[in-house]
């Protein structure tokens, strides 16, 4: 997940970020993962895996007997403390069962923030065609590569989470041409883009947080869909149409809050597809949405985290 730019106050000035990171076990990061979401900027993790050698743009391959970084920020201000210290004594906990390093915590400026957040992001393909490119870096498009231009800020969503690569590879095999789609949750917008440059009629991309907002506008206007995609502040209230394809990539509990709101904007052929879900949580996220007139359809699993695509349940 990615952690990007500034936040501004209310009067839209920058304000500094505080960074926790930690080595852990790969037996313990989805557990840490789980303990930053609860009190990182908008629920979002940086994860570092120990590359050791690049293949090709996109794909690495990764030392398993390393450990890895995980990283979460905070806004500095009166409540940052008290976020610190719920992470840290959680740390604690943890790192009596798993492996768990001390973190590390430091003050990142504005002045600092660009460079400190740029070395986290390359080049990743996703599904069979998609590439994610970072704004500031070169590439070629290979045969019939779609290229999504990506440059975040502070929104989550750069491909680099398993999620949002669950999400696209959805999008991809059950999203027909010329659908009317939601993105909601959109974050930096890349799966509204995606929707659009495979043949989506008409995207609405919402999100509660205006940072992610003017990320997902800027990521619109990057890549030439502004004809295509309208982004607005807001969650599932905004949604006024039957929509043929729903991509709902938030946290679980939130998608088991809107369960029931699914099936009354999504058309009679229509697909959903909720990601954000760990395995652990998987029958609890399925059963809500079930008890509420839809029917799972596929599966898509990388590690431990799974998408559920869905229709809704005839009769």
């Amino acid at each position: 997940m990615g952690i990007e730019e500034t936040k501004q106050d209310n009067k839209g000035n920058d304000i500094n970020w505080i960074e926790i990171k930690v080595e852990a076990d790969r037996e313990a990061v989805d557990s840490v993962i789980e303990i930053f979401s609860r009190y990182g900027y908008q629920h979002t993790v940086v994860i570092q895996e120990p590359i050791v050698d690049e293949l090709s743009w996109g794909n690495y391959v990764i030392d398993t007997t390393k450990p890895v970084i995980i990283s979460a920020y905070v806004a500095e201000d009166h409540y940052s403390q008290q976020a610190i210290d719920e992470i840290t004594k959680s740390l604690w906990h943890l790192n009596q069962i798993r492996p768990v390093g001390v973190p590390q915590i430091r003050e990142i400026s504005p002045e600092d923030w660009m460079d400190a957040w740029k070395a986290h992001y390359p080049i990743i393909h996703a599904g069979e065609r998609l590439v994610i490119k970072p704004a500031w870096l070169d590439y070629s498009p290979q045969n019939n590569e779609i290229v999504i231009e990506l440059d975040p800020g502070m929104a989550f969503g750069t491909g680099l989470h398993p999620t949002t690569r669950l999400c696209l590879d959805a999008i991809e095999r059950y999203m027909h041409e010329e659908s009317v789609c939601l993105d909601l949750g959109t974050g930096s917008g890349i799966l509204a883009a995606a929707m659009a440059k495979l043949g989506a009629k008409q995207v609405l991309a919402v999100d509660i947080d205006p940072v992610a907002v003017s990320a997902a506008k800027s990521t619109v206007e990057r890549n030439g869909i502004s004809d295509k995609v309208q982004v607005l502040e807001g969650s599932i209230e905004k949604a006024t149409a039957q929509y043929d394809f729903i991509a709902a990539n938030i946290i679980a509990s939130v998608i088991i809050e809107l369960s029931p709101r699914f099936q009354e904007i999504m058309s009679d052929e229509g697909y959903l597809v909720v990601s954000g879900i760990l395995e652990e949580r998987y029958y609890e996220v399925a059963l809500s949405l079930t008890a509420n007139g839809l029917k799972p359809v596929d599966l898509i699993q990388e590690s431990d985290w799974i998408a559920i695509i869905l229709q809704k349940r005839s009769g």
